[in-house]
């Protein structure tokens, strides 16, 4: 619980300095988005509040737990009124592709953990981590994408606010 506290703090921080503070320039590319959407920031806060629910597999709610697909339909429709649902691999086939390199908050990233295309997801959180509900362990949780598990496991990710 801690470390969810320490990471909301940051996450506040951040959002704190950049209002307060001229961006410094970056190089343009056709890619270009800005450091992060109002939807993706409001999608990573409700996230971090669901840290430690059970899992469960097909569970689309904190009260029953999650499981991946459950968690990231449950986290959009709350807190950004956007609506995808199905599995893993039906999420990953809308929204818009994002390079890893452009990731930002709220952005859904998808590994292949099952030895089958898009069977896990997750959503970026930023700092190179992402939250989930993974079955081991059996609760949400934050990893980070360049674990060696998940580093090898990546596949793609999707925005579905611009």
């Amino acid at each position: 619980m801690r470390v969810l506290q320490i990471l909301v703090a940051s996450v506040l921080s951040l959002l704190l300095v950049a209002c307060g503070s001229t961006p410094a320039p970056r190089a343009s590319s056709s890619a270009d988005r800005p450091l992060a959407s109002e939807k993706g920031m409001d999608v990573v806060i409700f996230a971090l509040g669901l840290v430690d629910t059970n899992y469960r597999f097909g569970g689309k709610n904190p009260e029953a737990g999650f499981d991946c697909s459950g968690m990231v339909s449950y986290i959009y429709r709350q807190a950004a009124d956007v609506k995808v649902a199905g599995s893993a691999a039906d999420i990953a086939r809308h929204g818009r592709p994002v390079d890893r390199a452009e990731l930002r908050p709220g952005d859904l990233v998808f590994f292949n953990t099952r030895n089958a295309p898009y069977s896990h997801v997750g959503i970026y959180i930023g700092d190179d981590r992402f939250v989930h509900a993974p079955s081991t362990r059996g609760q949400v949780r934050i990893d980070k994408l360049a674990a060696s598990y998940y580093a090898q496991r990546f596949q793609t990710a999707r925005n579905y606010f611009d």
